[in-house]
């Protein structure tokens, strides 16, 4: 079963993927993000997401394992 966050901008613009995982906990390290991403575990949107410092913006939903998050 997905657990489902929401993640709140907070008045910035943006939040690069890598560190968007990084900050729900979903991994520990940067290096460790990158090599999910890089792996094509992550998905945005539903598309598979290999870019690591991909701009997500409010209403995009990422998807790492069984975790999924909105962006607002």
């Amino acid at each position: 079963m997905k657990q489902k966050e929401e993640f709140v901008l907070s008045g910035h613009e943006f939040i690069e993927l890598n560190k968007l995982l990084k900050f729900l906990g979903w991994v520990e390290t940067g290096g460790e993000a990158k090599i999910c991403i890089a792996e094509g575990d992550v998905k945005v949107n539903g598309e598979t997401e290999l870019r690591i410092r991909c701009k997500l913006r409010i209403g995009d939903k990422i998807q790492f394992r069984e975790q999924e998050a909105v962006i607002n």
